[in-house]
């Protein structure tokens, strides 16, 4: 109790600090004033702190970030991805569009991903980003980006510390949506397959749902791990994307 009133008390000191600036500046959240939380009555005379629905979407935000994604890339939406006259990429963007419109109903479910494949340079990676971009603004959703080819990396130099190796698998592991960047890019390594498969199987079992990019074609992820691929297409399923022909890579039309 004692730990409780010195917290409410310090938040009263900030609260008294900032009272009399709030009519010249702007908050980007009004009700709590950027602090992260709100002092309500718990309807027994006592003042209770209690994170304000803004916290999500801002831890959310810290979290992009801290995965190093570029600025580039949190920019990518779907009113800048232009399928100029392709209509295998206007069906693509259409279908991501409408899976991030309709996440927040099949989140739960068995189909809850979506698996973005194919051709090289064909804006898998910007639809890909338009969908956490979407569900991070707009529905308050926490994405965590997975650059498959570094966190890889990062995850095997941590190997022999334990609390730091299951400290990342983790973060993958239990995000609410999970966005893998270039699945199976280079070379992979037993090593790398037995990562991959904690992760995907961790997520399928769990229901956790994913946004994939990858070059490989679906029956390749099949030939390169059963296992692995198996889970990923049972999730996707309904939500499968394959781009094929170099027509489709605006890189060659640069």
């Amino acid at each position: 109790m004692e730990e409780t009133n010195e917290f409410l008390q310090r938040m009263e000191k900030i609260r008294a600090k900032h009272s009399g600036m709030g009519r010249y500046r702007q908050y980007k959240c009004p009700l709590c004033e950027d602090r992260g939380f709100i002092v309500q009555d718990d309807g027994k005379g006592h003042d209770v702190a209690k994170k304000c629905r803004c916290y999500a979407v801002t831890r959310a935000k810290e979290l992009m970030e801290q995965s190093g994604i570029s600025e580039e890339l949190c920019r990518k939406t779907f009113e800048n991805y232009n399928p100029g006259r392709s209509a295998q990429l206007e069906k693509a963007k259409a279908k991501a569009e409408g899976y991030a419109r309709d996440f927040i109903n099949f989140e739960q479910g068995r189909h809850n991903s979506i698996l973005l494949s194919g051709q090289v340079g064909a804006g898998k990676t910007h639809l890909g980003m338009a969908i956490c971009n979407t569900l991070l603004n707009l529905c308050n959703v926490g994405v965590v980006y997975m650059s498959y080819r570094n966190a890889v990396m990062e995850i095997k130099q941590t190997v022999m510390d334990k609390e730091n190796y299951y400290a990342i698998i983790n973060r993958y592991c239990n995000a609410r949506l999970l966005y893998i960047d270039d699945l199976l890019k280079g070379r992979s390594t037993e090593a790398d397959l037995n990562i991959l498969y904690e992760i995907i199987n961790y997520r399928y079992m769990h229901n956790k749902p994913m946004v994939i990019s990858t070059e490989k074609l679906p029956e390749s992820l099949i030939e390169f791990d059963e296992a692995v691929g198996s889970r990923i297409l049972e999730m996707c399923r309904g939500n499968i994307v394959i781009l094929n022909g170099l027509e489709l890579n605006y890189r060659m039309k640069l």
